[in-house]
C-alpha cells in the first residue's frame, strides 16, 4: 500500500500560489503559511505598498514572494495578474480567493452603490478569478486547488449591518459548490474556509466605523462577542492560514465542494 509520506504531504515546493487581498489580516497569514511550504506566492492587492512591504519582509526569511496591484472586481485587472503569474513563474497551481470587505451599514441607510461594490469586490471577484485561473490550471492539465474565504456569516448573521456582506458570503459559498462540480474532472479542487472573529486591521476598521462606538461602548461589545465564543478568544490569521495550507496540499487530496469552519466554536452558541 503506497503511503505518502508525512514530510511530503505539506510540500508545496515547485507550485505557483496567488492570494487575494494578501497584504495584510487574514490574507497575510495564508501568504505566509504557503511560502513557509515552499510554494512561489504571488500577493495580488489594491494597496501595492502593503504588498510589497509584506513580501520584502518575508523574502528575507528565503521564500518566494512577490506582489502585484490588482482589482479583484476588474475582469481587466484579474486577466493581467494571471499574466504576470504565469510571465514571472510559469504556472498557478493554487489560488486563494480571500480578498473582500466589510461595511456595516443597516440595510434601511445602505446606498444601493455600497451595496453592489461589497457584491463587486465579494463575489464577482471570485466569479472572475476561478474563471480565468481555471482557465490556466486545465490548459497545464495538472489539476489545481482553489481556495475560497467566506464566513460564518455564509451560515448564520454575526451582526445587524452586514446584511450586504452576509449576501456575499452566501453566493461565494453557493459557488464554490457548483464550481467544483464543474471544476472536478480537470482534477481542480475547489474549497472554502468559513472563519470567525479574526484578529485582523479590517475588523479593527469595521469596528471603529460602527455607529456610536466610544470606548466605553467598543469594550462592551467586544465583551458581548467574546462571550459568545466557546474558545474565549479571538483567532489569529494564522488559525487560517493553517487552514489554507492544509487545503493547499495532499492532506486534502479527497476533498472539493467544502467548507471548513474555523471560528472558536461560535456556531455553537
Amino acid at each position: 500500500m503506497g503511503i505518502t509520506p508525512l514530510s511530503e504531504l505539506t510540500n508545496l515546493t515547485g507550485k505557483v500560489a496567488i492570494v487575494t487581498g494578501g497584504a495584510m489580516g487574514i490574507g497575510q497569514g495564508i501568504v505566509i503559511r504557503l511560502a513557509e511550504a515552499g510554494a512561489t506566492v504571488l500577493i495580488a492587492d489594491t494597496n501595492e505598498q502593503a504588498a510589497k512591504q509584506t513580501a520584502e519582509v518575508l523574502s528575507r526569511h528565503g521564500w518566494k514572494v512577490e506582489a502585484v496591484k490588482v482589482d479583484v472586481s476588474s475582469e481587466e485587472d484579474v486577466k493581467r495578474m494571471m499574466v504576470v503569474c504565469q510571465e514571472k513563474f510559469g504556472s498557478l497551481n493554487i489560488l486563494v480567493n480571500n480578498a473582500g470587505i466589510y461595511p456595516p451599514e443597516p440595510v434601511a441607510k445602505m446606498p444601493a452603490a455600497d451595496f453592489e461594490k461589497v457584491m463587486h469586490i465579494n463575489l464577482r471577484s471570485v466569479f472572475l478569478t476561478t474563471k480565468y485561473a481555471g482557465e490556466v490550471m486545465k490548459q497545464q492539465g495538472k489539476g489545481g486547488r482553489i481556495i475560497n474565504i467566506t464566513s460564518v456569516d455564509a451560515i448564520h448573521p454575526s451582526m445587524v449591518g452586514l446584511a450586504h456582506y452576509d449576501a456575499s458570503k452566501h453566493g461565494v459559498w453557493g459557488f464554490t459548490k457548483n464550481s467544483a462540480l464543474e471544476l472536478a474532472p480537470y482534477n481542480i479542487w475547489v474549497n472554502a474556509i468559513a472563519p470567525g472573529g479574526i484578529q485582523t486591521p479590517g475588523v479593527a476598521a469595521m469596528m471603529s466605523a460602527a455607529p456610536q462606538t466610544d470606548a466605553e461602548t467598543l469594550k462592551k461589545q467586544t465583551e458581548a462577542f467574546m462571550a459568545k465564543i466557546p474558545m474565549r478568544r479571538m483567532g489569529e490569521p494564522d488559525d487560517i492560514g493553517k487552514v489554507a495550507l492544509f487545503l493547499a496540499s495532499d492532506f486534502s487530496s479527497y476533498m472539493t465542494g467544502e467548507q471548513v469552519v474555523v471560528d472558536g466554536g461560535v456556531l455553537l452558541s
